[in-house]
């Protein structure tokens, strides 16, 4: 047996202390991006560790799971590799955290929702894309249940961030086999990063238009709690200085469908009306016989 750390996802890394420092910045994000969003029915796409829909106040909202999803509690390590465990890992045979309040919870395929289209007025999504087996289709699905003007909040990791440039070289020392193990990434290795770019343009080639959005989480790739709070300096400076370089970031983009006029065919437009003649009075003709006379005095 390998003295490797065990794999982990993403909701068990959130319980580590820079997962804790992440899912605090997205909450928070979150929060204040739906809770002036209104409408009838909200859903939120995986990850419940984070509750986007709490501070949101439509009456309908669900909790919408990945079908046949496991990845909440993974496998435990072997108790011959407990001893060498990385410490910041959480144990993997702890219970999933438990539904929000007042959220049904719906278990699908994300790329076939079982939404009718146009129906929903607010969709979150929490790092759904990135660890989505084909995140074009999951975006294309939420389009079609969205009605027209409904939003979409995305949050997802910054690939050209300090934690992107972290997980590349990890990705790259184990290819070289210089590293075992999940030890040699800083994230879990689920799921592929979509830069900030990207993903404006997937949004904009389906007529959604970015109303708002942010990067956040400029602390370097760091495991331990007390240095990460040891740079909590550096988080105005990040904001001022350099925000597209981010560790998260998140988007909020509306839904937009184009107005169309109806034009008929030529046969069939009305007739333009004809202008009626001018038609002179007895006081035009004395103005006219009057000017004449003038005209006749001046010439002798």
């Amino acid at each position: 047996m390998t003295q490797d750390a065990p794999i982990i996802g993403l909701p068990l890394w959130l319980q580590t202390p820079p997962g804790r420092y992440l899912l605090a910045w997205e909450q928070e994000r979150i929060d204040a991006m739906v809770g002036d969003m209104f409408g009838f029915h909200a859903i939120q796409l995986g990850l419940p560790a984070i509750d986007g829909l709490r501070s949101n106040r439509m009456p309908h909202r669900w909790l919408v799971r990945a079908a046949g999803a496991t990845g909440e509690a993974p496998p435990a390590a072997d108790a011959d590799a407990d001893a060498d465990a990385d410490p910041t890992v959480p144990d993997a045979s702890e219970e999933p955290s438990p539904l929000p309040p007042r959220v049904s919870a719906v278990q699908c395929d994300f790329a076939a929702l079982p939404f009718a289209s146009q129906s929903l007025d607010l969709v979150v999504l929490p790092h759904t894309l990135e660890l989505s087996l084909d995140p074009h289709a999951t975006l294309r699905e939420v389009e079609r249940v969205l009605v027209p003007d409904g939003r979409v909040v995305i949050v997802g990791f910054n690939p050209n961030s300090l934690w992107g440039l972290r997980q590349w070289l990890g990705r790259w020392t184990l290819r070289l086999a210089l590293a075992r193990g999940e030890r040699a990434l800083f994230l879990p290795s689920a799921g592929e990063f979509i830069a900030h770019r990207r993903l404006r343009d997937w949004l904009r080639l389906l007529s959604f238009e970015v109303e708002s959005g942010g990067f956040g989480c400029y602390r370097p790739a760091l495991r331990s709690q007390k240095w990460l709070d040891r740079w909590r300096w550096i988080e105005p400076a990040g904001d001022r200085w350099w925000p597209v370089f981010g560790a998260v970031y998140a988007v909020v983009a509306v839904k937009r469908v184009r107005g169309m006029r109806l034009i008929s065919p030529a046969w069939k437009r009305a007739p333009a009306p004809r202008s009626a003649p001018a038609v002179a009075t007895h006081r035009h003709h004395a103005q006219q016989g009057n000017d004449l006379n003038r005209i006749t005095e001046e010439t002798r």
